[in-house]
């Protein structure tokens, strides 16, 4: 599946790219909910997939911290 790939993609990547990552999608989901607000957003299930990926990038950090334990 789509969602595996990228789990896998992250999971290559080491801590500070995850960190941008991260970044990268709390800002994008801000925009996003910025545009919704003012109703600019036509695509809103885009919300929801930037929330699940801000939530596989995290599980993906917590997972490489109790790793190096």
């Amino acid at each position: 599946m789509k969602t595996n790939k990228y789990v896998e993609d992250l999971k290559v990547k080491s801590a500070a790219e995850l960190n941008e990552l991260l970044v990268a999608a709390k800002k994008e989901l801000f925009n996003l909910r910025f545009q919704n607000a003012t109703n600019q957003l036509d695509n809103t299930g885009r919300i929801k997939e930037v929330r699940r990926n801000i939530a596989r990038i995290q599980t993906v950090i917590t997972e490489k911290v109790h790793a190096a334990e």
